[in-house]
Order: C-alpha cells, then sequence, then structure tokens
C-alpha cells in the first residue's frame, strides 16, 4: 500500500479519485480548488473532485491556494508517501514542489501537447491518437520524466464527451500500474514539444475561413463541456453541438439551403442559442422565420 494524497479538480480527476478510492492506494487526503460561481444564476458550485470526495467519505481540504503555508502543513499531516495530481488547474510552486513526490496524470502522449488541454487541442489537430502519461511533477510545463504511458486512437466521430472517458479509464489504470510497480521514470526528449494552451473565446468560435473538416474538429474537441459558437450577423454568437463536414475542403460563411444551416461545407445539426435549450438547426430557422 502506498500512502496517498490527490489533487485534482475536474471531472476527469474525479473519476481517477474514485479507481484511487477503491485500491489499496486509497488517499488519506483530496486537495480540491475552492468553490466558485457557476452558470447563468451565478451560483456557487463546488469541482467534481469535491462532490466525489464527499460521496466517498474521504477527507477534503479546498484552499485558496495549495502553496500556502497551511495547506502544505495539512497535506504533510497526511504523511503521504506519493502526492498524485490529476487536472488540477493551478500551479504548484516551491517548496511544494521538492516537499514530495508528486505524480501527474497528464491526458496526452508526451512530450506533445503539454499544457491546459491536451485532450482538445489533439482532437482539433486531427491527430490519430492520443493516450495518457503518469509522469514525475517538476517546476517546468509537463516536462518532468515519464514513468508510464499508454496510447489510445481517436476515432474519426469522437468528441470530448466520447474520448475523455476512455482516457480516464487509462489513467487510473496507468497510476495504479506507477503506484504497485513503481517503475523507472524516463527523461522526456524536447523533439516533437507541443503545447496545449487553454481554450479562450476565439478557440471556440468557428472560423468561415476554415474548412469545414477543420471546423468539425473544433466542434468535436468542445462538446459538451465548453461548447463551440458560431458569430451571427448581429454580433451575437450560437452555439454549436453538433455538425457534419459534407464538404470537408470547403470554407465560407454562414447561409441557410433550404432547412439546412450551413458554414462553409460544414452542416450545423443541432444548435443552442444565448440563453436557449439545444435544438435541431431546422427548428432553429424556422423559428428565425417567424
Amino acid at each position: 500500500m502506498t500512502r496517498t494524497v490527490l489533487l485534482g479538480t475536474s471531472e476527469f480527476a474525479a473519476a481517477v479519485l474514485a479507481r484511487l478510492a477503491d485500491s489499496p492506494h486509497r488517499p488519506q487526503l483530496v486537495v480540491t480548488r475552492p468553490d466558485r460561481p457557476a452558470g447563468r444564476g451565478r451560483r456557487l458550485s463546488a469541482p467534481p473532485v469535491a462532490d466525489a470526495a464527499h460521496a466517498m467519505d474521504l477527507t477534503l481540504m479546498q484552499p485558496e491556494t495549495v502553496n500556502a503555508d497551511e495547506a502544505r502543513e495539512q497535506i504533510a499531516a497526511a504523511a503521504p508517501d506519493v502526492v498524485i495530481v490529476c487536472a488540477f488547474g493551478a500551479l504548484i510552486r516551491e517548496p511544494l514542489l521538492s516537499d514530495f513526490e508528486l505524480l501527474n496524470v497528464h491526458p496526452s502522449l508526451l512530450p506533445r501537447w503539454r499544457g491546459a488541454a491536451p485532450v482538445e487541442r489533439a482532437i482539433m489537430a486531427g491527430d490519430g491518437e492520443t493516450g495518457v502519461c503518469i509522469m514525475r511533477l517538476t517546476a517546468g510545463l509537463d516536462s518532468g520524466p515519464v514513468c508510464l504511458m499508454g496510447s489510445e486512437p481517436i476515432a474519426a466521430d469522437d468528441t470530448y464527451g466520447t474520448l475523455a472517458p476512455r482516457l480516464q479509464e487509462l489513467g487510473a489504470d496507468l497510476l495504479l500500474r506507477v503506484l504497485d510497480e513503481r517503475p523507472p521514470c524516463a527523461e522526456q526528449t524536447e523533439e516533437g514539444v507541443t503545447y496545449a494552451d487553454k481554450i479562450g473565446p476565439a478557440d471556440r468560435t468557428l472560423d468561415p475561413a476554415a474548412t469545414a473538416a477543420v471546423n468539425d474538429r473544433v466542434v468535436r474537441a468542445l462538446t459538451p463541456h465548453i461548447g463551440a459558437r458560431v458569430a451571427l450577423a448581429d454580433g451575437s454568437f450560437l452555439g454549436v453541438l453538433r455538425t457534419a463536414a459534407r464538404d470537408p475542403g470547403a470554407a465560407g460563411e454562414l447561409h441557410t439551403d433550404g432547412d439546412r444551416l450551413l458554414l462553409g461545407g460544414l452542416e450545423l445539426l443541432e444548435v443552442q442559442p444565448a440563453g436557449g435549450r439545444p435544438m435541431d438547426a431546422a427548428a432553429y430557422l424556422r423559428g428565425r422565420q417567424r
């Protein structure tokens, strides 16, 4: 048995936590981010890892910063052999980096897609595969030595919502193997390094100058958790939930063709008006014509 503490925040991290908690390496402490306002009503919402920890009766801490003395003291009090980091979403600094052995569950085939949004960027780029690495956390951005790696194909119709659960399972499998077997870690090569920047508003907005294939990948990469969108003539945005590349190489402006809504060669199949519910594009167009 390895005594562990887990630092995580997202749904991805909550899934890994569930597997870890059901193993001999059940965490002595779970650390996540504070509750934050979310949704249209801006009500305080707990991170998925907080909900998971409560459901599994795990000791939970939600410090404003994990690098503060009080937080580091509480982690030390749990006497972990290993601190596991998975989709925590905040920078871990010294002396915390050196106080403990830190293992990071990173969903990419490092050194490709270091950074905040590796799953989304892999789909956007049209990669044929991705994977998960268990690596030692260092001061560099996901540049530490890799202890174990596994790959996962990206299907032509994969969305974030279909790919991420497979990566969660793979990541949990690899993490438990590392804790059980403690394999040696190997330094990463600097050849083939790419960076997965955080998804911003511009990344969400479909580009009329891009091909249908490129825009379709954006939609799939951001479904269902972030959401792509297309700009309308009045300056507002229409959410885009599902598309089909009818002419993959064709770019072009937003237009209609009978009851179809197209962006170049990309047909928008399911959309969501601002403040509205998801609907078929044909129903959206009928509503606009009233």
